[in-house]
């Protein structure tokens, strides 16, 4: 069996520092793709796409898919392998919060041991109502 091996460009190289430097937050394609146009590199759309689901391939990034509102985010995990992460959505603002949680993982054993259900982990999303806005909608309600 022929071992699958990893090459890299240069535009590779800048797409990974580029999402590398924006580890802790959700990246779409076209964000990626404006943040290099900003930093006059030559790269086309496509061509992000493409290093994106190689990154993906090789367990460097992780795609999220939230709901048919929201375009596919990437996450960078840092290293080969992937752990899970789950999000939260909120309703009013759009806000996407990580839950590194171990609560949520005995959720997810519960789930399936007892309910014979395994979550998707990259489309795993709770919706509902952010601290922020929960608080502006007290504030309105007091006036």
């Amino acid at each position: 069996m022929a071992r699958k091996t990893t090459y890299i460009t240069n535009q590779k190289t800048e797409v990974l520092d580029y999402i590398r430097k924006q580890a802790d937050t959700h990246l779409t394609a076209k964000g990626i793709y404006a943040g290099l146009q900003k930093k006059n590199m030559r790269i086309g759309l496509t061509t992000v796409y493409r290093h994106l689901e190689r990154l993906c391939e090789e367990g460097i990034l992780i795609r999220h898919y939230i709901d048919e509102n929201t375009p596919v985010c990437y996450e960078y995990t840092g290293h080969a392998g992937t752990e899970s992460c789950w999000h939260c959505k909120c309703t009013e603002c759009g806000r996407l919060i990580h839950l590194h949680c171990d609560e949520i993982e005995h959720l997810r054993k519960h789930i399936l041991q007892d309910h014979d259900f395994l979550f998707q982990e990259n489309h795993t999303v709770f919706f509902g109502i952010c601290g922020d806005c929960r608080r502006k909608a007290a504030y309105v309600q007091e006036q």
